[in-house]
């Protein structure tokens, strides 16, 4: 079974400008990404999806596959483009983050394997418990509900499932108190990686977007709302995004502590 990991990589971003090519710590961070990606032993080749050139010609100089796209709305429509032409062979292919440096490979890992066991579901995706209740209220944060059998049932930027009978803080401190651990939260964060079916991504990128899509902007809902499958495959921990540059100086101040 074939399957490809592939990075959308957009030169421009709005909290952070060109946040991919930053390379304080000597390395761009578009290639700590790749790095990470190649680590996974599930994936048969990585290679970057971008609409720069300037992106492409620095990640071919680290020995990336760079694949020059035209401009669009998302990752998927841009990873889309690239499966299309390129990647014909392809049995799985997995959506990974560019600005996630420190993507753990055996969640990728993981979530392969996941769908190479559901041959019913189009897609997957990775989420973690939620124990924190800033992290729940944040808009910022994306949250999933499942089925018993682990398909997602919903996406929201609200804090899904509403515990009606009191403060999340207080319920998350009882399991804390109770020694449950981290699994016992009601609550799970979505993690941005995706794995597909290569059929289902191409087909679900020529839908328009989607009703829930709009309101939410989570361009997941086109697939469930389409009447998709999507496994929900929990990890340990979130990966660590950088979108700010509070955030990229932590992550250089990490890098130099090692």
């Amino acid at each position: 079974m074939k399957t490809y990991g592939i990075i959308p990589a957009r030169l421009q971003s709005t909290r952070l400008p060109r946040k991919l090519l930053l390379a304080e710590t000597g390395k761009p961070l578009i290639q700590y990404a790749w790095e990470a990606a190649k680590r996974a032993a599930s994936l048969d080749e990585v290679l970057i999806a971008t609409d720069s050139e300037e992106i492409a010609s620095v990640c071919r100089k680290f020995g990336a596959r760079a694949e020059l796209t035209g401009d669009h709305p998302s990752g998927s429509d841009r990873i889309a483009e690239v499966v299309r032409r390129s990647c014909g062979d392809a049995d799985l292919v997995v959506n990974l983050q560019g600005d996630e440096p420190e993507m753990d490979a055996s969640a990728i890992d993981k979530l392969v394997q996941a769908m190479k066991r559901r041959p019913d579901v189009e897609m997957a995706t990775l989420a973690t418990p939620i124990t924190s209740a800033v992290i729940l209220e944040d808009r910022a944060c994306v949250k999933v509900v499942c089925a018993a059998d682990g398909r997602a049932l919903y996406f929201s930027r609200s804090p899904i499932p509403c515990y009606r009978d009191g403060r999340p803080e207080e319920l998350l401190a009882e399991l804390r108190d109770a020694g449950h651990g981290d699994a016992q939260s009601p609550w799970l964060l979505h993690m941005g990686i995706y794995a597909y079916r290569p059929e289902f991504l191409l087909a679900m990128t020529q839908l328009p977007p989607s009703r829930l899509e709009q309101l939410e902007k989570l361009e997941q809902l086109r697939a469930l709302e389409s009447g998709a499958a999507i496994l929900v495959v929990q990890a340990k921990h979130a990966a660590r995004g950088i979108d700010t540059s509070a955030d990229y100086l932590a992550f250089v101040e990490r890098q130099r502590s090692r």
